[in-house]
């Protein structure tokens, strides 16, 4: 096994991290502001799939005029999730919420295969997106390229809005103690609700860069990847958006490494291996690299 073909492997698990840490922001920013764990978030990569796979392949817009589409309905899909189920049930026992999220990840789901049934379909980026660019031995496409970049510009944003911005520091002081940020003068309903939209906004983004990373797109895509983002909050700590981040990369970095360095007959198991990481994260790291120890929330 050579150098380069491991450098590859890491190249690609970059690739994958990063899709992970989009999502998984989504996750460590509702849950540092409500103590809420959103399973129906990684549908919203699936929403944002299919809005991509309608402007760019059906009304044949520009790429990069579709990620501002994508990420504007990702903003508006945000907030109507959060007025219609949870602002509803603020104040209920936290169990309320973690149901909800389930009945509606089940609920977006179901609508999307009655809508658009249970088919794959096929996912066709554009020609120069798919050129292959070597360095060296090592090999990766333009997309790929777009991938990464895309993913270190929009961290970057998030980290400015949350620590430079007033609305970052309604979210930061919500974060840290509702009724005290309340008391102060903060609009909690409004900073939950932007909370909501901001995440659901970067995660329809990362359903656009996997429909055009894999190919293909279907209603039930977002399950398996918004566990795995889960999986990247939990290691780098629910709640912190710079853990979210870390735990995006090293799980994708170590997905794509297992299922390249073992044996073919055990790539079956990489579904296995990532929630097997979980398990351990949390008998040894219960709070995540970079999370703290923060109470519960009703």
């Amino acid at each position: 096994m050579s150098l380069d073909y491991v450098l590859q492997q890491i190249v690609n698990g970059i690739t994958l991290g990063s899709m992970y840490a989009l999502v998984a922001v989504g996750f460590s920013m509702i849950y540092g502001i409500m103590r809420l764990i959103n399973f129906a978030h990684g549908d919203i990569v699936m929403i944002g799939a299919f809005l991509t796979l309608y402007f760019l392949e059906i009304l044949g817009l520009p790429l990069l005029v579709v990620g501002v589409i994508v990420l504007v309905f990702g903003f508006i899909v945000g907030i109507l999730v959060e007025r219609s189920i949870f602002y509803p049930m603020r104040g209920s026992p936290q169990v309320t919420g973690f149901i909800a999220s389930l009945a509606l990840s089940i609920m977006l789901q179901n609508t999307g295969i009655l809508l658009l049934s249970a088919q794959p379909r096929n996912f066709n980026f554009p020609e120069e997106m798919l050129v292959s660019i070597n360095i060296g031995n090592i090999s990766f496409k333009t997309l790929d390229l777009v991938i990464i970049i895309t993913t270190i510009l929009l961290m970057i944003a998030l980290l400015l809005l949350v620590n430079k911005t007033k609305l970052g520091i309604a979210i930061r002081a919500t974060a840290q103690n509702l009724d005290v940020a309340r008391m102060m003068g903060i609009n909690i309903n409004r900073t939950i609700m932007l909370t909501f939209a901001v995440g659901s906004s970067i995660a329809a983004i990362a359903g656009l860069m996997w429909g055009g990373k894999f190919g293909q797109i279907d209603p039930l895509m977002g399950y398996v990847p918004g566990l795995k983002a889960f999986v990247a909050a939990v290691i780098g700590g629910v709640g912190s958006i710079p853990g979210a981040i870390l735990g995006g990369f090293i799980l994708g970095i170590s997905e794509v490494l297992f299922v390249g360095l073992l044996p073919p007959e055990y790539s079956t198991y990489r579904d296995a291996f990532v929630f097997t990481i979980l398990i351990v994260i949390l008998i040894v790291m219960p709070n995540g690299l970079l999370g703290k120890d923060i109470g519960e929330r009703a």
